[in-house]
């Protein structure tokens, strides 16, 4: 007695399992990629901003003084931490990242990787957070 023949399934069969709603499910690779670039986009935003102000020194030292000064104040302090926070986590991930394409250890260990870039992170933030916030406040500003 032969096996019975395969049959495939109809496309309607195939697509009636598939869960409905977002393609993203919320697992680490996923949330990894999004922090990942949305740190990136926000980095280079903060690039841009900076050399544009920072531009303004050749054109008018006076503007440079005045757009500089008004940094100084507690929004740019929280700013910074976010700053900080952003280049943290996408510095720390894009190792990450690096590990995976060049080692097949780091592809099977991928999630405690991740995980592994969220401690590094908070203990990085738990370090720079409370003594550049101390410092700022104290002197009235973000710089």
């Amino acid at each position: 007695m032969s096996a019975p023949a395969r049959v495939t399934p109809s496309v309607s069969e195939t697509t009636s399992r598939v869960p409905r709603g977002t393609l993203y499910r919320g697992n680490e690779g996923m949330w990894s990629w999004v922090l990942h670039r949305i740190t990136g986009i926000a980095i280079f935003f903060f690039l841009l901003v900076h050399v544009l102000d920072t531009a303004l020194i050749r054109v008018s030292p006076e503007a440079y003084d005045a757009v500089i000064g008004t940094y100084k104040n507690w929004v740019m302090a929280l700013g910074e931490v976010a700053l900080v926070g952003a280049i943290a986590y996408h510095a720390y991930n894009g190792l990450r990242i690096i590990a995976v394409d060049l080692w097949a250890w780091a592809t099977r260990h991928q999630r405690q990787l991740w995980w592994g870039v969220l401690g590094l992170w908070v203990v990085t933030m738990l370090g720079f957070t409370p003594r550049h916030l101390m410092l700022a406040f104290a002197t009235g500003g973000g710089h």
